[in-house]
């Protein structure tokens, strides 16, 4: 079998791509990548659609074995990383041959970072997607972390010789200072100084976030009416708050229904933003109104689009 074997795994690596859709009406999480800007960049360099399943890999990286005659990676991520035991950047493509090992990890900066392959992961297919829901073992590899041992799947034995590609991250669009949310769907089950809290405070990232939800630490935010709802749909970066006041966003992983009052949900590039947030790391939130909010959706997909037409064959 055409592969890429893990010497050594990190502490979350696992299988993604753009996610698991038309299913979480039968109570089925999209999974999907965590930052899916960064997912297509290193797609792109490795010469891939944007959604094509890759390596998502949290802190710390992987160290990975070339056992076919060859293949193209690259890396998306501001990372430490070396080829054979030499330093090597992030941000571009290598054409490696067959018993050439690559060492990738720690993240410099941010919690997460993506590894293409050319062709992309081969795993196959569960309900449309390549993407790994550990909690209901589905996708990627047996539905798991990837360790030590496994021998991912590759579309092809060997890749043509070509121009490299690279990128420059000084042309990823800053991030803004807070997080950007629109309130509601159950936001008057918050008293106005509920509210006026969620706002104006700062929230610490939780040791244990993940990727279903991250919770989020600091100033009780105050119900109106109890935290229980009828449980309803859970949408992407929807922020409930349990009975202890304290937030929580539901991220890629995220159950399909709740039955804790949303106060608000992010936009989507800003769930990618806390999910590159490290625990301690501190958040605040700035409330838009959905048209604002859908266009800084519009804005956040044309930087994008600038970004993967700013990835260029290398001198």
């Amino acid at each position: 079998m055409s592969a890429l074997r893990v010497v050594q795994a990190g502490p979350y690596s696992t299988v993604q791509d753009a996610g698991r859709f038309g299913s979480q009406r039968f109570g089925i999480s999209p999974a999907g990548a965590a930052d899916p800007a960064l997912l297509a960049i290193a797609n792109r360099l490795a010469g891939n659609a944007p959604d094509a399943a890759a390596i998502e890999c949290t802190l710390l990286g992987d160290t990975y074995e070339v056992a076919v005659e060859s293949l193209r990676l690259a890396v998306a991520g501001d990372v430490a990383m070396k080829i054979d035991g030499e330093a090597a950047a992030p941000w571009r493509s290598y054409r490696l041959a067959r018993g050439q090992k690559l060492r990738i990890g720690p993240c410099r900066t941010g919690l997460r970072f993506y590894v293409a392959v050319e062709g992309g992961i081969a795993c196959a297919p569960v309900l449309g997607s390549r993407a790994t829901h550990v909690r209901t073992g589905i996708g990627g590899i047996e539905g798991r972390r990837l360790k030590a041992g496994d021998a991912l799947p590759l579309a092809q034995d060997a890749v043509a010789t070509r121009p490299e590609l690279g990128f420059d991250p000084a042309r990823l669009p800053p991030a803004p200072e807070r997080l950007r949310v629109v309130l509601g769907p159950q936001d008057d089950y918050f008293t106005p100084a509920g509210i006026a809290t969620f706002l104006g405070s700062d929230y610490a990232v939780a040791r244990d976030a993940d990727r279903m939800g991250c919770r989020l630490e600091g100033p009780a935010i105050e119900h109106a009416k109890g935290h229980n709802i009828i449980s309803d749909g859970i949408p992407l970066g929807g922020i409930q708050v349990p009975g202890n006041g304290q937030p929580i966003a539901l991220m890629r992983d995220r159950q399909t229904t709740g039955g804790y009052p949303k106060i608000a949900c992010l936009i989507g590039p800003d769930v990618a933003r806390l999910a590159q947030k490290r625990p301690g790391e501190a958040v605040r939130f700035a409330a838009l109104s959905p048209a604002e909010a859908q266009e800084a959706v519009r804005a956040q997909a044309a930087r994008l689009a600038e970004c993967l037409a700013g990835i260029v064959p290398l001198e």
